[in-house]
């Protein structure tokens, strides 16, 4: 059967799990994919801004710019703790619509910032929200699917998430050229009230009907942290992460200031970003003949292997702006192989713990990447080096990790 009919015929599975009154299984991926995608928006529509607000906002250190990302994903992490529990009580449409304000309330305060600290503040405030969506796009689609089906349908929403990263800094230089930094948030102001519009109006609530509550407290957080495959791969698919938050904190300052590419760094950014939904498409069909596992644990090889490249590149002066991005390019491509895969591993043991689950593998992976892609990103020092070597200390340490999980005999275990 060749890959279109099995594509077709998975659809067609999947669309009796749907409920017939309400949502389509296209419909379903395209609100899950939105609702992932408008965390990745609301970093990258500002990379262009960057400039514009440490000038306005009289940040002296061109580092510390990078703290309007930072910050907010520091935020977003923290936020992912509270909704997966909230909506395993509460169902997940509720949860999500407090979500939704706080993320609008969060965007309007970044616009009408008055310093570069009451930004940050503001920043941290639209990640608490932003969170909700992202948590309960995944708990949502794991109420739905399990296993390879949940990390097909994730591959499927990650290949059309990809396209908002890839226009977010095009959209975000657009706003500049009719407008300031201000008017980026008033984007994604915009941009909240119509997902939560759409969700409030299409989205049936997925939480199983008439199951029992959730587990206490207590005993739904040492689940899903005593579990080895939930907390091994949440902290892996974090320092991987780590890798990605580290060039996306730097991305404007590596384009723009090293290569020179000036207004085109939108471009360049989005090519690469590109390379991600290219290898969220090869995934849904990869996860069927391989597994999740050999497809991830090879990649992250391979992501490594390229990551010393990169280190020799910067390190005897090969790093121009070509070999640059078609090495990022290439990193970018199995880092699309290893994050829906990882996500769907720590997630596979969790069942009804899903949401709780969710919120302790979204915290710990964002977290961990927040924090190491931020200490890596303010070691940019002009050159491509500290980037590289963040990128093959943190892909080894992921890689260690994966070890821990599977153990030697497991790590490319053919039927998994």
């Amino acid at each position: 059967m060749n890959a279109p009919e099995r594509d077709r015929r998975f659809i067609a599975r999947s669309a009796a799990a749907m409920p017939a009154d309400r949502m389509s299984i296209g419909e379903f991926i395209a609100l899950t994919a939105v609702m992932m995608s408008l965390t990745a928006m609301a970093v990258d529509v500002m990379l262009p801004a960057l400039p514009q607000i440490g000038e306005a906002l009289g940040v002296a250190d061109p580092n510390d710019r990078q703290n309007v990302v930072i910050v907010y994903m520091l935020g977003f992490s923290l936020g992912q703790l509270a909704y997966g529990r909230l909506s395993d009580k509460y169902g997940r449409k509720p949860v999500l619509m407090v979500g939704m304000a706080i993320f609008i309330v969060g965007s309007l305060a970044a616009s009408l910032a008055s310093g570069f600290a009451l930004l940050l503040c503001a920043r941290a405030v639209q990640g608490l929200g932003a969170a909700a969506p992202r948590v309960l796009a995944i708990a949502i689609v794991r109420d739905r699917f399990a296993g390879r089906q949940m990390a097909r349908v994730m591959s499927f929403a990650m290949a059309v998430f990809i396209i908002i990263p890839v226009l977010a800094p095009g959209m975000g230089q657009g706003v500049l050229a009719f407008g300031t930094w201000r008017h980026v948030f008033d984007l994604l102001l915009v941009a909240g009230v119509l997902v939560a519009l759409w969700a409030a109006v299409r989205l049936p609530e997925t939480a199983h009907v008439g199951r029992e509550g959730p587990l206490p407290l207590g005993r739904s957080i040492r689940l899903a942290l005593a579990t080895r495959q939930t907390i091994g791969y949440a902290v892996a698919g974090g320092l991987v992460f780590g890798c990605v938050l580290a060039y996306v904190a730097s991305a404007q300052q590596l384009f723009v200031d090293v290569f020179g590419l000036g207004a085109a760094f939108p471009l360049a950014f989005g090519a690469i970003a590109l390379t991600i939904g290219a290898a969220s498409l090869t995934n849904a069909q990869l996860v069927e003949q391989l597994g999740m596992r050999r497809v991830s644990h090879f990649s992250l090889a391979g992501f490594i292997v390229l990551s010393l490249a990169l280190v020799l590149a910067a390190q005897l002066g090969w790093a121009n702006v070509a070999r640059f991005i078609g090495l990022m390019a290439v990193l970018f491509f199995l880092f699309g192989l290893i994050a829906p895969n990882f996500n769907a591993l720590a997630m596979e043991p969790q069942g009804d713990n899903a949401g709780m689950a969710s919120s302790v593998v979204g915290f710990v992976s964002t977290a961990a990447g927040a924090l190491v892609g931020g200490i890596i990103g303010h070691m940019f020092d002009g050159t491509v080096l500290p980037l590289a070597l963040g990128f093959l200390c943190l892909s080894a340490a992921a890689f260690a990790v994966v070890l821990w999980v599977e153990g030697p005999r497991g790590l490319f275990h053919p039927g998994r």
